[in-house]
C-alpha cells in the first residue's frame, strides 16, 4: 500500500493509532507489529472486533477484507507513515539524545518553550524505533514545534531515527558509559550518539552543545552550534549554587552581560548538580527561540519531576532521592559524587545493578564499590546479582530480599539516594522507608 493512501486513512481515523489490542481506541488504525515473543498479525482480527477501524498487517493469513491493509513490513510501514506525516508540517523539530539526562532535559525543554509555542513532545520513554514514529504521528496542525527524544543501544539507531523525524535542531546531553554491550564500548557510544551531529551537519541544522564538555565540543566542530556552559565564550553562560538541595542556577547570554553576578537565581525542583546542565540547556534553547527570560525562569521553577528521575520524596521517616528509572556507570558515579557532597548528617544509599554493560559489567560495578570506599560512604545496601557476586555483605540478590531486610531494620531520619537500573525494580525497596 502506498504511504500516501495509508496517510489518508490515518487522518480519516482522527490520527488514532493502536499497537496493543489491550489498549484499543475505537476507530483507530492497528499496526500488527512483531517482537521476539509476539506476532501482532495474530491479533489483527481481534483488534478489528474490539473497535479498530483498520489493521495494518504483513501476513495474508491475518485476515481478509477491506479493513485489513496488507503491507510488506508493518514496522517499516509505521515508520514511513510517521516520516510522511512529519513532512506535512513546516515546524522546528528538536531531537534529544545522550547517555544520561535526555528525558529530564526533554521535560525541562518542553515546559520552557511551551511558554511561547504549542509544543508536541515525546511522552514518557517512547524514544525508540516505535516510540519516535508514534510521537511524530501525534503532531497536529495546532502544534508549532516538536521535541523528540531518541534513545539507542546500537550503532546506526540514531541515524535511522533522524531519517524518520528529520530534525532541524539537536541536543546530545552527554556521552558516557551507557549500553556498552550494544555499542561495543565507550568509543562505540561516542560514534553512535554523535550520529545526530553528523545528520544535522549534512542538513545544515543547528545543535545546542554543552560548551564545558570537550568531547561534545570536539564532535560538533563542523556544526552550526549554540553553546551553553560556565565559560564566557558560551552563548548562554550559567553558574550553579550549592546552597540548596535543589538545583539553583543563574544564567545570562554573552550578548547581554559580561558578568553573572547580577543574574537572579532560578530555583528548580530537581536534585543533583548533574541536572544543572540539563536546566541550562533548556534555558539556552528557550533563549534561542526567543522565550522571555522571566518565562524561562517560571518554567524551570514550576517543573516538578514525577518519573523517578532526580525526584525528591519525603516520607514520614526519611527523605528519599529517587533516581532509579535507569542507571549506567556514568550516571551512577555522578549521583554518588553529588550525594557525597551534600551536607546531611545521616546519609544512606540503596544502589541497584547497572544493566546492559556486557563484558564490562563486573569491572564497572567494582569501580562503584571502590568509589563508595573512597568517599567513605559506609551506610548502604546493594541490590542485584552483579553487586551480590562482588560483595556478600550489605548485598541482596533481589529487591524483595532487600525490602525484607529493611523492613526488619527500619531507617529513620535519613536522606537516602536510591539509584539503579529499571530492571532491578528498586520501587519495591522504597516501601521500606
Amino acid at each position: 500500500m502506498e504511504v500516501k493512501k495509508l496517510h489518508e486513512i490515518f487522518m480519516a481515523c482522527g490520527q488514532k493509532v493502536c499497537t496493543d489490542t489491550r489498549k484499543v481506541e475505537k476507530g483507530s488504525v492497528f499496526f500488527a507489529l512483531k517482537g521476539d515473543n509476539f506476532n501482532g498479525n495474530q491479533f489483527a482480527a481481534k483488534a478489528i472486533e474490539s473497535g479498530c477501524a483498520y489493521a495494518v498487517v504483513d501476513e495474508k493469513t491475518a485476515g481478509s477484507g477491506d479493513r485489513f491493509l496488507l503491507v510488506t513490513d508493518v514496522l517499516k510501514a509505521l515508520q514511513d507513515l510517521a516520516n510522511y506525516h512529519r513532512r506535512q508540517f513546516d515546524i522546528p523539530v528538536i531531537a534529544i539524545t545522550g547517555s544520561n539526562g535526555k528525558t529530564t532535559t526533554k521535560e525541562l525543554m518542553h515546559v520552557v518553550i511551551s511558554k511561547k509555542f504549542n509544543v508536541q513532545y515525546t511522552q514518557g520513554n517512547l524514544n525508540n524505533h516505535i516510540g519516535v514514529p508514534l510521537t511524530l504521528l501525534s503532531i497536529t496542525k495546532e502544534h508549532e514545534m516538536a521535541v523528540v527524544e531518541m534513545g539507542a543501544n546500537h550503532q546506526g539507531e540514531i541515524h535511522a531515527l533522524c531519517l524518520i523525524a528529520e530534525p532541524g535542531y539537536g541536543v546530545i546531553t552527554n556521552i558516557g558509559k551507557a549500553h556498552l554491550e550494544g555499542f561495543g564500548g565507550i568509543e562505540g557510544v561516542k560514534k553512535g550518539k554523535s550520529e545526530l551531529y553528523r545528520y544535522l551537519k549534512e542538513k545544515n541544522g543547528t545543535v545546542f552543545v554543552h560548551g564545558d564538555d570537550e568531547v561534545l565540543m570536539d564532535l560538533s566542530t563542523a556544526n552550526n552550534k549554540v553553546t551553553y556552559g560556565t565559560k564566557k565564550i558560551a552563548d548562554v553562560m550559567g553558574k550553579y549554587s550549592e546552597s540548596n538541595l535543589f538545583v539553583e542556577l543563574a544564567w545570562k547570554t554573552r550578548y547581554t552581560a559580561d558578568e553573572l553576578k547580577d543574574a537572579p537565581y532560578v530555583r528548580s525542583n530537581i536534585v543533583g548538580v548533574y541536572n544543572y546542565y540539563n536546566a541550562l540547556c533548556a534555558a539556552c534553547v528557550g533563549n534561542f527561540f526567543k522565550v522571555e527570560d522571566h518565562q524561562i525562569q517560571e518554567a524551570i521553577e514550576g517543573y516538578v519531576p514525577n518519573n523517578n528521575r532526580s525526584q525528591l520524596h519525603k516520607t514520614a521517616n526519611n527523605v528519599l532521592i529517587l533516581d532509579y528509572y535507569n542507571a549506567n556507570p556514568s550516571s551512577m558515579s555522578l549521583a554518588i559524587e553529588n550525594f557525597s557532597q551534600m551536607q546531611f548528617q545521616n546519609k544512606m544509599l540503596v544502589l541497584g545493578d547497572m544493566l546492559e554493560l556486557g563484558g564490562e559489567a563486573f569491572k564497572e560495578h567494582a569501580l562503584i564499590l571502590q568509589m563508595l570506599r573512597e568517599k567513605k560512604l559506609e551506610d548502604y545496601i546493594l541490590v542485584g546479582p552483579i553487586f551480590s557476586a562482588l560483595q556478600k555483605e550489605k548485598s541482596f540478590a533481589t529487591s524483595k530480599d532487600a525490602l525484607a531486610f529493611l523492613q526488619s531494620n527500619p531507617s529513620k531520619q535519613k536522606t537516602v539516594l536510591i539509584k539503579g537500573s529499571r530492571g532491578i525494580a528498586l520501587e519495591e525497596v522504597v516501601k521500606a522507608f
